[in-house]
């Protein structure tokens, strides 16, 4: 698989100069938008996934003056690719609701990691997280996944928290806090947020933070200092350990990375 460009946050559509006629593009809308395809214009929700295929690109267009929030990923699949890609039933050219949206937006943003430090294993870890992109879309097409999570205790509940903490990672967030709120023991929140989610409540906020921090980042001049203070951070140093632990580098040479690649 064959990465061309990774535009995340974009607000207009994109150029696309350098890509391929016959490369496909993974849209993931985070505001409803409406695109057009061979003529025939539709309505797209928030938080939907997309894998436009090559036939389609041309006519791609977005309506003037909308506001417009997405990440968009073009690529060329190999042989193999798009043989998994039909082994999954991966719909091309439909929009599909996606109702974990931080499972695809968590591996959206280590593509793009993984695509700005070009390490040894770049290649076979961005392969990874498109197919599990892949999988997350066929799966809510199918509209499967909901049928397990809905005999979790307060799913529900548990899904507004998650977009909170996704939503506000500069809050202070304390597992201990939010058992309080639902009125529930911190183990057994502990319990039901991993369950539902595959993982732990500490670990979603630290996700949330450095998602937020590679964007500031990246589409930003803020100092590192500010940018640790706006994801939640009480100290600089504390936010630089904690990239580097997660990211393989530090928050500096992160966005000179990224700078080099644009």
């Amino acid at each position: 698989m064959k990465i061309f460009q990774i535009n995340l946050d974009c607000t207009r559509d994109i150029a696309v100069e350098s890509v391929p006629e016959t490369a496909f593009r993974l849209y993931f809308f985070k505001k409803a938008a409406k695109y057009t395809i061979n003529g025939c214009e539709t309505s797209v929700s928030s938080n939907s996934a997309m894998i436009l295929g090559a036939g389609g690109k041309k006519d791609l267009r977005f309506p003037p003056r909308q506001e417009l929030k997405f990440d968009c990923i073009s690529f060329s699949p190999s042989a193999a690719d798009k043989q998994f890609m039909t082994s999954v039933k991966l719909p091309l050219n439909t929009p599909v609701r996606i109702k974990d949206e931080f499972s695809v937006l968590s591996s959206v943003m280590e593509i793009k990691n993984n695509f700005v430090r070009q390490g040894i294993y770049t290649d076979a870890l961005i392969e990874l997280h498109m197919k599990i992109i892949f999988v997350l879309i066929s799966k809510f097409h199918t509209g499967s996944s909901e049928k397990n999570n809905c005999l979790i205790p307060r799913y529900s509940d548990l899904k507004k928290l998650r977009r909170s903490i996704y939503e506000n990672p500069s809050t202070e967030w304390k597992i201990s806090d939010e058992s309080m709120k639902l009125g529930i023991s911190r183990s057994y929140l502990h319990r039901l947020y991993t369950k539902a989610f595959g993982v732990t409540f500490n670990r979603d906020v630290i996700e949330s933070r450095l998602i937020r921090s590679c964007e500031l980042l990246t589409s930003t001049n803020l100092s590192v200092s500010s940018i640790a203070e706006k994801c939640g951070y009480e100290n600089d140093s504390y936010f630089m350990r904690q990239f580097k632990k997660y990211k393989s580098c530090t928050p500096s040479e992160y966005r000179r990375m990224a700078e080099n690649n644009d």
